[in-house]
């Protein structure tokens, strides 16, 4: 085989699957029997494809394979050819059945309370056979899953610093932050809090490093104030307000999220503003909007945002 062939005209998708698989597993057995290949074949195509390329791929070792640098490229690259022929299969597929297409949506706590559901019910008022799916996480794993072309929103705290120019943002709204606590917290109680009240109980806040975490320390910074020593960190909505509902902690929320769970009873919002904003941005892949069911997601997110800022005008002036 001469060096410089191109090798990708004789690429199936068959050998994206091996890649994946070596790469997942380490183990060309393993790969052979998950495919239902023999293992010599397997062997075989991969130093075949070594040849072909000019480059090593995977290194062995005692307990197996393990990708090279240039095989880590080949397998970044397969992940998403495998994500862009899932993803057209299923858009083709929701527009068979009358829909206006796929749209997968990516929303950190921050957004999963109020911004992203209710734009989703907007959407699909409108268009109601859009196919949604919708995946919780941190800013740093959503945004991962959107270069690997997973997502295609993805909306949470405003982080501009993790994207390039392959990826488009736009800040939706900005608001104050809130301590909150259970209904029944003894604070909740109280018309008049001070610092030291808050600091007598153990907090439930953010990871180190996430964007909500360092607007907290932000504000607190403002206020000439500091974390408390005993303090559990926690990056899921649903285990803080569970904790919040079991016992005394207190945490904080951005005014939005802290408004709708003290709306469903699920929190109390305590009286004890902090100084400063966060803001929640949306960031969507730039060739993902040639598909219409992300454009209408993305008009649904700003309408959302919008009319809750107008009924913040409102209810100012009044």
């Amino acid at each position: 085989m001469i060096i410089g062939t191109d090798w990708t005209q004789r690429l199936r998708l068959r050998h994206l699957d091996i890649i994946l698989h070596l790469a997942q597993t380490g183990n060309i057995s393993h790969t052979a029997q998950a495919l239902n290949m023999t293992q010599p074949g397997i062997s075989r195509w991969l130093k075949e494809i070594e040849e072909d390329i000019g480059l090593v791929l995977f290194e062995r070792h005692a307990r197996g394979l393990r990708p090279t640098e240039n095989g880590a490229v080949l397998v970044q690259h397969a992940r998403r050819i495998v994500a862009n022929l899932n993803l057209t299969r299923d858009d083709l597929l929701a527009r068979q059945k009358e829909g206006s297409g796929l749209v997968n949506v990516g929303s950190t706590g921050a957004a999963t309370v109020e911004t992203v559901p209710m734009a989703i019910l907007e959407l699909l008022t409108t268009y109601p056979k859009t196919r949604v799916s919708i995946l919780e996480g941190t800013m740093d794993q959503l945004i991962k899953k959107l270069y690997a072309e997973e997502l295609d929103i993805v909306v949470g705290r405003s982080a501009p610093e993790l994207v390039n120019d392959d990826i488009d943002y736009e800040t939706l709204y900005m608001e104050p932050l809130q301590f909150i606590a259970r209904p029944q917290h003894p604070l909740a109680q109280k018309t008049t809090i001070q610092w030291q009240d808050v600091a007598q109980y153990r907090w439930v806040i953010w990871p180190k490093n996430t964007p909500i975490r360092q607007d907290i320390e932000r504000a607190l910074v403002a206020d000439k104030q500091f974390l408390p020593h005993d303090y559990l960190e926690s990056n899921s909505t649903l285990m803080n307000i569970t904790l919040l509902n079991n016992s005394d902690y207190i945490s904080v929320a951005s005014a939005r999220t802290a408004k709708r769970l003290h709306h469903l009873n699920a929190i109390s919002i305590l009286n004890l503003p902090l100084s400063g904003f966060g803001s929640v941005s949306m960031f969507w892949r730039i060739d993902a909007t040639s598909r219409l069911a992300v454009t209408q997601t993305i008009q649904a997110l700003r309408n959302v945002s919008q009319q809750y800022q107008d009924r913040l005008n409102l209810n100012h002036n009044t």
